[in-house]
């Protein structure tokens, strides 16, 4: 399997851990009886480290899909490469730490990983052209 393949299949299971956490924080804050209804009623808004987390999970929402695509269209195309494998290797990582840093609301930094982030997804790309 290719480090992108693998890069995409850790970037899954990343993404499963941190749907986790989000729901753990939410039912922290807003309790088990919201969990487990049908959560029709109107809710405060998540507040601290529960709000950010969910924010940063909402941002890999968003990343997450242009990331799959890139690496399978990399991988169908066959235009895989050091520069490639480092791209992929670039978004996992930086996702990894951006929820870290997210959650404990670090400025600036978290920008910067997710500027990383978003370079792995470049690099994938620009190997398509």
């Amino acid at each position: 399997m290719t480090i992108e393949l693998q890069m995409l299949a850790w970037a899954v299971v990343l993404g499963l851990v941190h749907l986790l956490l989000d729901g753990a924080l939410k039912t922290r804050q807003r309790g088990l009886k919201w969990n487990v209804g049908a959560r029709d009623a109107d809710v405060p808004p998540l507040t601290g480290v529960a709000a950010r987390v969910n924010r940063a999970w909402g941002n890999f929402l968003e990343t997450f899909p242009f990331f799959a695509a890139a690496v399978l269209a990399v991988e169908a195309a066959g235009r895989g490469s050091a520069d490639t494998a480092l791209g992929a290797q670039l978004y996992f990582w930086a996702r990894v730490a951006y929820i870290p840093l997210y959650a404990a609301g670090v400025p600036y930094v978290r920008s910067l990983v997710w500027a990383v982030s978003l370079w792995g997804i470049l690099k994938l790309v620009f190997a398509l052209f």
